[in-house]
């Protein structure tokens, strides 16, 4: 089946006129062959999808187009000229923009200050003209409709509004050539479609894309034409139009993926309450919400970008300060007045950013699985029994399936969903009752988004409850046993059954039922 799917794709040859050629393109890591004698082509106001697993090597490639990586093999061309970058001044030089995947922001510096570093505009003193950096991110912010405090240091926004500011700064550069490495991952189906917008008219320009995302939805939305890698190989190129999911999905992983989300129980558990929270409100005049969470369902939190669902978890475990709440926990109430006491009662959170907050990633597998536990293994309570802890994480690896070379692995070297994974065993290291899996599927291809969706409900098997919150309504409909809905800060809607739908969702989300 796979040999009769490849032969249905184009294989890509050197064609003059294109506006980007890469020739044979090859990059090794220690002990890993990232990329093998890959080559790609773009056209003049071409959307050009690359899809594959996390780890196929479309990050890769990319950094090696807009010269942050090296290629050890292999040639680029822009508009039939070869080039080499020493850097990725060089490929902006040559006209090449990329909005990245994890972000490149300086925390500290506000929106315009940080799309344009480096290449600040000078007034007639030649000294850095601040005014004119405003008015030219205000305008590309005005194009797409979208509205965030440009003066405030970067880490006081959101990670959507982060997203926005590497979007400025992409189009800021005024590319003949932009990658979009997972440009929609924290925007609203609202915000994708403004983005979008801007996709069109550059198309429009002659402004040639590449664009990876894991929503094979939005690849059908906006673009040409699609090419797949998986472990570092180039499988092929098609037309969108004469691709369909199922193939895609299969030249990804090698392998048909049914069933992407399991089978939900055919009865909601509404026997036993593990955690009922009241009136929490997170400021005197913030609107006071309530829920209740039973033994071994998965409630999801959905809503739109702002809607509250996050900051109401954080307030839930003590993590920022709140006005008032009611904590029950196994009919017991409880202060939480931080994530350490929140985990010392059973609650885990994986958050929305695992990279910056739920991982050290200079760090072993093994030490963050361990990490807010190590006194379960303490030998004559002062020294830690290397065999015991090494036994355990063992243990955990097995059972949430990490794909690793073994538990000394650096766990910035997995995949997106891998990492998750670690995440997700620290937890059940430091048996948890509740887990609040916050965007769990952010950045995860859809192999992995399977994996951990099974993951989640093998724990809710096993008694563990778990609160899931998600922008993509695909996922609360397909994974969660109740939903509650959020719009400005209050959940306005209870909804399990045949009410847990598109349709109902969006109407509560929106304020229009």
């Amino acid at each position: 089946m796979l040999s009769a799917l490849c032969g249905e794709f184009i294989k890509q040859g050197v064609t003059m006129g294109k506006l980007l050629e890469l020739q044979g393109i090859s990059k090794s890591f220690p002990g890993v062959k990232a990329l093998d004698n890959i080559s790609l082509s773009l056209e003049p106001g071409e959307i050009h999808a690359l899809l594959g697993e996390n780890g196929a090597g479309k990050s890769t490639l990319m950094k090696i187009l807009c010269g942050i990586y090296s290629n050890d093999e292999g040639k680029i061309f822009v508009k039939e000229k070869e080039v080499k970058f020493d850097g990725y001044k060089d490929a902006i030089e040559a006209g090449i923009g990329i909005i990245f995947q994890e972000f490149s922001l300086i925390p500290y510096l506000n929106a315009y200050e940080n799309i344009f570093l480096n290449r600040e505009p000078k007034n007639g003193l030649g000294l850095i003209d601040f005014n004119k950096m405003k008015e030219e991110t205000l305008k590309i912010l005005e194009k797409l409709n979208i509205k965030i405090n440009i003066d405030c240091p970067v880490n006081e926004l959101s990670v959507a509004e982060q997203q926005f500011v590497e979007i400025v700064k992409a189009l800021s550069l005024n590319a003949e050539i932009l990658v979009l490495d997972e440009p929609t991952a924290t925007l609203t189906p609202r915000e994708a479609d403004r983005l979008f917008n801007i996709m069109r008219d550059l198309k429009a320009n002659g402004v040639g894309m590449f664009f990876i995302s894991h929503h094979l939805e939005e690849i059908y939305q906006i673009c040409d034409t699609i090419s797949v890698l998986r472990d570092g190989q180039y499988i092929g190129t098609m037309p969108v139009k004469d691709s369909n999911v199922d193939q895609l999905v299969e030249m990804m992983v090698g392998r048909k993926v049914e069933n992407t989300y399991p089978k939900k129980p055919e009865k909601v558990p509404h026997d036993e309450v593990v955690l009922e929270v009241k009136d929490l409100k997170r400021t005197k005049d913030f609107h006071p919400n309530s829920f209740k969470l039973y033994k071994g369902e998965i409630l999801g939190f959905a809503g739109l970008v702002g809607s509250g669902r996050t900051e109401l978890a954080r307030a839930l475990i003590g993590a920022d300060p709140c006005y008032s709440k009611t904590v029950i926990l196994d009919g017991k109430e409880e202060k939480l007045k931080s994530p350490d006491e929140s985990l010392a009662k059973g609650i885990g959170i994986l958050p929305e950013d695992r990279k910056a907050e739920g991982l050290i990633l200079s760090f072993s597998v093994k030490n963050n699985i361990s990490m807010n536990n190590y006194s379960k293994w303490l030998k004559n309570k002062f020294f830690i029994s290397d065999a015991m802890e090494t036994a355990t994480v063992k243990d955990i690896v097995k059972k949430v399936r990490v794909k690793t070379p073994s538990e000394n692995t650096t766990v910035g070297n997995l995949s997106g969903g891998n990492q998750q994974k670690v995440v997700i065993g620290r937890w059940l290291n430091n048996d948890c009752k509740v887990l609040i899996f916050d965007e769990p599927t952010r950045g995860i291809d859809v192999g992995a988004k399977a994996e951990i969706y099974e993951l989640m409900r093998q724990l809710t098997q096993r008694g563990i409850s778990i609160i899931m919150i998600s922008s993509e309504l695909p996922e609360v409909i397909g994974v969660c046993d109740r939903v509650e809905v959020f719009r400005e800060g209050a959940i306005v809607a209870d909804l399990e059954g045949e009410d847990i739908n598109s349709n109902t969702i969006m109407l509560y989300m929106t304020g229009n039922k």
